[in-house]
């Protein structure tokens, strides 16, 4: 019993002792043997692997995906201009020399991505404090990032991982230069809308002065019409007046008279001072031989 129950702990022994040198190695890792700090064997291909128990041996999983390293805050940057605004980048990196990273980096991805932090910040600050804000804003970003990853790569590759992209999120001022940009940006939309506002008033005036010419011409033409048709009507009534008038001399003149004295004795408070032979009252004086005359005729 003592016998069988020894064998049965020694077999247990055995399992524990023989589960302890296999891993499986995931096709979405690397693995790293080791033993005492020192890498034994870098394993890249996935399947079931073979160690020494520990503490002769242990290993490490390293994660074989492109990660991304999103920085929680913005970094203030100077522009040749020297002013300042706040960039916010993300980085997508993954792990390509297992051993030069562990070695780099023990294996710890925090301390990983602050090293490949400092790389990318001082890239983007050569690159920033080379051009000005609206480059760096519109004008060049792809430049930017191009020129990034170029920078980035070598110094990357020396601590076992690669840099495969960097991406700017967010480009902007910093608070206190916020308001003198939208200040500026305000009085330049101000001048812009004043431009516009003075040449329609101008076109307004060259219209209205076009339309007040046009008018006057208009009027001045129409008057001249209406005094030339008024003219040639007072010619033909004149011309009327004189073939009917024309055929008895005498009768016109005794016409003209009655005219003359109505216009001259319109009010009964008129008055008018004359020699009584006048030859205003010829006919006053000579009427019955004036109509005699014109009956004779």
């Amino acid at each position: 019993m003592n016998r069988l129950f020894s064998f049965a702990v020694t077999g247990f022994i055995a399992l524990i002792v023989l589960y302890s040198t296999l891993f499986v190695v995931d096709q979405r890792q690397y693995a790293i043997v080791f033993a005492l700090g020192e890498v034994k064997q870098v394993i890249k291909e996935p399947g079931l692997h073979f160690k020494l128990p520990p503490p002769f041996q242990n290993v490490l999983f390293l994660d074989k995906r492109i990660l991304t390293l999103d920085s929680p805050e913005a970094d203030r940057f100077i522009t040749a201009e020297k002013k300042n605004i706040l960039v916010d980048a993300f980085v997508k990196w993954k792990i390509i020399e297992p051993r030069l990273y562990f070695v780099s980096f023990g294996g710890e991805e925090r301390r990983a991505q602050d090293r490949m932090s400092q790389i990318v910040k001082a890239a983007l600050n050569d690159e920033i404090t080379k051009r000005t804000v609206r480059e760096v804003i519109s004008g060049e970003r792809g430049k930017v990032m191009d020129a990034i990853r170029k920078k980035v790569t070598d110094e990357s590759k020396q601590i076992g991982v690669e840099i495969i992209d960097v991406r700017l999120k967010r480009v902007d001022y910093v608070e206190q230069i916020n308001n003198s940009v939208y200040d500026r940006m305000k009085a330049e939309r101000v001048r812009v809308a004043n431009e516009l506002r003075s040449t329609g008033a101008a076109e307004s005036e060259k219209i209205r002065a076009d339309a007040d010419r046009q008018r006057t011409v208009i009027l001045a033409e129409a008057y001249r019409d209406a005094e030339q048709i008024r003219g040639d009507g007072d010619a033909k009534a004149s011309q009327i007046y004189a073939q009917a008038f024309g055929q008895n001399p005498e009768f016109y003149k005794f016409y003209r008279s009655l005219d003359a004295y109505r216009a001259s004795f319109k009010n009964r408070s008129d008055m008018l001072v004359v020699d009584a032979n006048s030859e205003f009252f010829k006919y006053f004086k000579g009427s019955g031989t004036g109509a005699a005359s014109s009956s004779k005729k």
